[in-house]
């Protein structure tokens, strides 16, 4: 019998592009003989579509996109009714970027559905979307990090100049603005001074209630891969290349003027210490199944670990299936397979717990 993978994609997020590009690839990869692939797209309201059994090539992201007067709880009733067998060998594969899909949100629903899934739990999604909270824990294993703080939308708006004061008191120029709940750079500003802080407050607010700033690092930033259950394992780190002063949305997604360097240009000692912290942050944060882990290297060979993503770009740029090809040969394909795999094993170790209390 074929596995049923359900590919969730699109949502509600400021990724919705970037889930498409994600999903078509992920889709277009998986062996038709050994799966039967259904498109879920879930619109920029938050509504689900199934758009049957694929059976031809996406060539273009956007062929997934559909618009629906529906209800979000009705499109999800009607999915689970309608179009879903519980009998059968099923797994949904949440190929969602940002809010509602990399934020414990979509994982939520899928551990009431009792239904495998790929990739990470609740709780480390969560931990892992908020960049705040992450450096927190973080802060709390010793993990090395830059200088950081935080603001929340209804102090900024209670009193603007005192948000401003806290930050440059805490904070040497330059820093990054960020939303804390985002990724792919939405949102995201290099500022020099009061005038851009300024700028860079309100946008980073447009997205979220709750932004990080954070100290400048000069040096490079290196990605690694992760991927595993209770014995993750980290590919060999890369870096890319690149003119802009940092690695925002149109570099990563529009441009196409990245050079990719695989493995990146360390030192065999800071390449081994990068890969075990990887794996460390990794399990600190309890990851499962993949995580991209983004770590800043000094001039002086410093590691400072940025952030990690916990459902990381599965577009033909993205490092995580470039890392594992160049680390010990696994194609693109075979990557997915090994997350599937992933996401049954994890079902199966958590199907055997006991749920109710055993009197003795």
């Amino acid at each position: 019998m074929k596995t049923n993978v359900y590919v969730l994609c699109g949502g509600k997020s400021a990724e919705h592009e970037i889930s498409l590009k994600s999903a078509s690839a992920i889709m277009n990869a998986l062996d038709k003989d050994k799966y039967n692939v259904y498109p879920i797209y879930v619109t920029r309201e938050g509504v689900w579509c199934n758009l049957g059994l694929l059976d031809r090539e996406i060539k273009d992201p956007e062929e997934l996109e559909r618009k629906s007067s529906d209800t979000i709880a009705s499109s999800i009733g009607r999915f689970l009714l309608e179009d879903f067998n519980p009998e059968e060998r099923n797994i949904f594969f949440p190929a969602l970027h940002g809010t509602f899909g990399e934020d414990g949100t979509i994982q939520g629903l899928l551990e009431c559905l009792d239904v495998p899934y790929v990739g990470n739990e609740v709780l480390s999604s969560s931990a892992g979307m908020d960049k705040v909270i992450m450096k927190d824990i973080f802060a709390r294993h010793n993990i090395p990090q830059t200088k950081y703080t935080s603001v929340k939308l209804h102090i900024w708006k209670e009193d603007k100049e005192k948000a401003y004061r806290l930050v440059e008191e805490k904070l040497n120029y330059p820093y990054y603005v960020k939303p804390a709940n985002l990724g792919s750079s939405v949102g995201v500003n290099r500022v020099e001074n009061r005038q851009e802080l300024e700028e860079a407050f309100k946008e980073a607010f447009l997205y979220d209630t709750k932004i990080i700033i954070e100290e400048e690092v000069v040096g490079r930033e290196i990605q690694i891969s992760v991927i595993g259950n209770d014995n993750p394992k980290a590919s060999i780190p890369g870096e890319f290349i690149f003119e802009r002063p940092f690695f925002d949305y149109n570099a990563k997604y529009i441009d196409g003027k990245l050079i990719p360097v695989v493995p990146a240009r360390l030192k065999p000692e800071i390449m081994d210490k990068a890969r075990q912290t990887a794996v460390k942050v990794f399990k600190i944060l309890n990851c499962s199944g993949l995580a991209r882990v983004d770590i800043f290297v000094t001039h002086d060979d410093q590691l400072l670990v940025n952030e990690v993503n916990t459902m990381p770009g599965f577009t033909p740029v993205s490092f995580t299936p470039v890392l594992w090809k160049a680390t010990d040969g696994t194609t693109y394909t075979e990557l997915i397979e090994k997350l599937i795999e992933f996401g049954f094993e994890r079902y199966e170790q958590k199907k055997s717990l006991v749920r109710t209390r055993c009197i003795k």
